[in-house]
């Protein structure tokens, strides 16, 4: 090879090299710690892109930085490979999704090695082959057998298009975020996990994760959303059936002039039937059918609602209360029904206003007008109960108390804590998902499929619809099928799952991939489990990693898992954007990965995209400083190279006596690096301060050159200090330079280097001097100058004493060890 950088030759033979040694390939050892580092996986949809390499990027220099701190390092990867893409590639270019997306992984896979990344890919894993969803399928399984697996019916978000159900996520606008399509509301058998039965723990449990971004967990209460409250039950006028209520605010039970049911409440039909309101009523049921939930209960969205004929009686008082129904009542919160009270709760005052129904103030704030006429928003603050019957002149806590006893000894009510999380729809009228292994049979009811069965197979040989119906419904051969039970014929559950069944458990299969009896065995997750560091984008902040936290929980009740949180430690790093934007094929800001590692190289792409920007910050791609980093690279080639034959034979003493200032100042420069770097690693995922310091030491080797007698010993540690730091961020060239200087074994195989206190005592320091806080000179003084030594230094160099001589010198800062800032007027 010849002696200049050529990262194209030198890439692909360390590559070639990891592969052949299986280099990064881990097993259990306890003889050393662990350290489970994860980057969340991709969906294979055929090219990396630059937040790809981000993540990743990050997820490899934390990997290699533990392994070289003697760690046993486990960074796996895999691949989400079921989901709605694939299976509309496979309508729109007649490509079966199975091929679709094998050939993305194929692709893929090529791309992520060609960025040297350190994965066991002896553990790779896809969700959409069999010895992997045949445990998705055992997971519903054991959900099912504990409860917590059921089916209902419930009003769905239908996208007419993809023929399919959406969660609300999945809604934007009323429309389907991936056709664009109008969304319906559709009611349908659908498959649940029972997550609220974990409500409590999720939240109890965010408390052990202080090592999550503290936004991230706070977005997770808020989806859990704990409150606490009262329900109770109020009859209606002229029918047998009661209306349960829940509120969190029972003291404003006297405020209340008027009921709201959810649209899709089940009584609404029945309190309409006959009345004059019954033909508006179902007017406005229907067109709330095409509303998605997050439109109805956004902010902005306007409140309106029909009033339904019937009149609920309030327990307190026997006053009779209109009852309306109103679209922002969701029929999934609560009991799908509120008392209104316009005067305290602002959703409430807006409907109350627009439709002119009464307002009456039941708690007295310090700023609450006794006139509700008065009112220009809610009065939503602490106060005395007023117009409220006995209850009055109570602080509206002891109210709340007081009324929540009343209506418990009453036997209508009771304190209750409702939560705003909701049980997990996980049925999928799709092909490319896992099946739901459950039979209907006509004798025996819902029949779960036998372990020993498992895995419910996709069919591979089916036609795929314009429609976008499931072909599944058609495909006899796959849901005819006979009774486990009673042998009789019966009929297979066509349905796949939700893919974040598929993701809300693949960490713990990484630890046992080739287990063909259990996801996982118990020895291995014990010895793995919890991950210490995820990453990935926040995007995922709520859904993913809620429903990881949950089957978590689950296996560890089932005796699976020693650990009830799945991941210790959370990063979620930035976007990459190029000229301020997110980088998207319609606005032609793509920057290609290939392209950059084919110009310039797998390593400056690394060292580009961690030294850009801090991880958890969005990073706006510049190709000056893609350049800027080639050429530092191109730097360390040339310096290291000449210094090559020079330390080839040398050995770097234990300890070193008395050295001339150069070779002291490059040996003080090597162990503050090391301090610098490992500390911005290891505390702070700083990689762009860490790499800042690494071009400083590569600096420094460059002033050296100047010196005509080199202390060899000096020069030598710093010259592999310098690589040891760069492993973990460009390990290519550091593989390279390392085995060229000498060294038999890889660079990655070494120990992390640790700096030497005694090192960074200093005989001088490097002062700045500021007038009127700007620098103008910087001067060398003994390390243990005195502040009066410092001030003397200062003001009688001849530079400042220049710049100061026409001046009044008001006063002197001096901050021992780094400056003196001179105020004059």
């Amino acid at each position: 090879m010849e002696n200049s950088y050529q990262f194209n030759l030198i890439e692909k033979k360390w590559q070639k090299i990891w592969e052949e040694q299986h280099a990064f390939q881990i097993g259990e050892d306890s003889n050393l710690p662990k350290y489970y580092a994860l980057e969340m996986f991709p969906y294979p949809s055929g090219n990396l892109h630059m937040g790809h390499v981000r993540n990743y990027a990050i997820g490899d220099v934390i990997a290699r930085f533990k392994k070289m701190n003697g760690y046993n390092v486990l960074h796996p990867m895999g691949w989400d490979s079921f989901g709605l893409p694939a299976e509309n590639a496979a309508i729109k270019h007649g490509a079966h999704p199975a091929k679709w997306t094998a050939a993305n992984i194929e692709n893929m896979r090529e791309q992520l090695k060609t960025l040297g990344l350190s994965y066991d890919w002896d553990r790779e894993l896809t969700t959409s082959q069999p010895d992997y969803y045949k445990f998705t399928q055992w997971m519903f399984l054991k959900l099912y057998e504990n409860g917590l697996a059921y089916k209902k019916n419930a009003a769905v978000n239908w996208c007419p298009s993809c023929q399919t159900v959406l969660a609300n996520e999945q809604v934007v606008d009323g429309a389907c975020e991936r056709c664009e399509a109008t969304v319906e509301k559709k009611k349908l058998s659908q498959w649940f996990f029972k997550i609220t039965d974990y409500a409590q723990r999720l939240l109890d449990d965010l408390e052990m994760l202080p090592g999550w971004p503290e936004k991230v967990k706070t977005m997770q209460r808020n989806w859990i959303g704990r409150s606490e409250g009262c329900q109770f039950d109020l009859t209606i006028e002229g029918h047998d059936e009661t209306m349960t209520v829940f509120t969190t605010r029972p003291d404003t039970i006297y405020g209340v002039t008027f009921m709201v049911l959810s649209p899709e409440h089940p009584l609404v039909e029945q309190l309409a039937a006959g009345t004059e309101q019954e033909a508006a009523v179902k007017e406005f049921v229907h067109r709330m059918q095409f509303v998605s939930d997050v439109t109805r209960t956004s902010a902005e969205t306007e409140k309106e609602g029909v009033f339904t004929g019937a009149y609920a009686i309030n327990p307190m008082n026997d006053e009779k209360i209109p009852v309306w129904i109103a679209n922002y009542v969701l029929m999934d919160y609560g009991t799908g029904a509120i008392m209104a009270v316009p005067a305290h709760d602002q959703r409430d005052f807006e409907f109350a206003r627009k439709y002119d129904i009464p307002i009456r103030v039941v708690i007295q704030g310090e700023d609450t007008p006794a006139d509700a006429d008065q009112l220009t928003q809610a009065s939503t603050g602490p106060g005395i109960m007023v117009n409220s019957g006995n209850y009055n002149g109570l602080s509206n806590e002891e109210g709340h108390r007081q009324i929540v006893s009343y209506l418990t000894s009453q036997g209508i009510g009771e304190a209750t804590i409702n939560y705003r999380l909701r049980d997990w729809l996980i049925s999928r009228q799709r092909y490319w998902g896992a099946p739901i292994p459950v039979i209907y049979c006509d004798d025996c009811g819902t029949v779960p499929i036998p372990e020993k069965d498992l895995p419910v197979l996709l069919p591979e040989d089916i036609a795929f619809r314009p429609s976008g119906e499931s072909p599944l419904t058609y495909v006899k051969s796959f849901y005819e099928t006979t009774c486990p039970v009673c042998g009789k014929k019966a009929q297979r559950e066509t349905d796949t799952m939700d893919t974040f069944v598929c993701s809300s458990w693949y960490f713990t299969r990484y630890l046992d991939p080739h287990n063909t009896e259990l996801p996982f065995e118990k020895k291995p997750a014990d010895y793995w489990m919890s991950v210490d560091q995820y990453i990935g984008g926040v995007e995922h902040a709520i859904l993913h990693l809620m429903y990881a936290r949950f089957f978590t929980k689950f296996l560890y009740d089932i005796k699976m898992l020693s650990v009830q949180e799945p991941f210790m430690n959370l990063l979620t790093q930035g976007m990459v954007l190029k000229d301020g934007s997110k980088m998207s094929k319609s606005k032609g800001n793509i920057v290609s990965p290939e392209e950059i590692i084919k110009t310039y190289g797998a390593d400056t792409a690394r060292l580009f995209i961690l030294f850009a920007s801090p991880p958890e910050r969005d990073l706006e791609w510049s190709d000056q400083g893609v350049e800027g980093c080639y050429r530092f690279l191109n730097r360390v080639w040339r310096i290291v190279t000449e210094y090559g034959d020079l330390i080839r034979e040398v050995n770097i003493p234990p300890s070193f006596a008395e050295l001339e200032p150069a070779a002291r100042k490059l040996h003080y420069k090597t162990h503050a690096t090391i301090k610098k770097v490992s500390e911005d690693i290891e505390e702070r995922f700083n990689f762009n301060t860490a790499i800042s310091a690494v071009m400083e030491l590569c600096n420094a080797l460059y002033a050296y050159r100047d010196q005509e007698e080199k202390d060899l010993g000096v020069l030598k540690e710093a010259v592999d200090t310098l690589l040891l730091l760069l492993c973990p961020f460009t390990p290519h060239i550091a593989e390279e330079l390392w085995q060229r200087c000498g060294h038999q074994e890889s660079v990655y195989s070494q120990a992390w280097p640790r700096f030497d206190p005694e090192a960074l005592v200093q005989d001088e320091i490097e002062i700045a001097v500021q007038i009127l806080g700007k620098v103008r000179e910087r001067i060398k003084v003994p390390s243990s100058c005195t502040k009066e030594d410092l001030e003397k230094a200062a003001l009688s160099n001849p530079k400042i004493q220049e710049l100061t001589k026409d001046k009044q010198i008001v006063k002197v800062i001096v901050v021992p060890g780094k400056l003196v800032n001179i105020v004059v007027k």
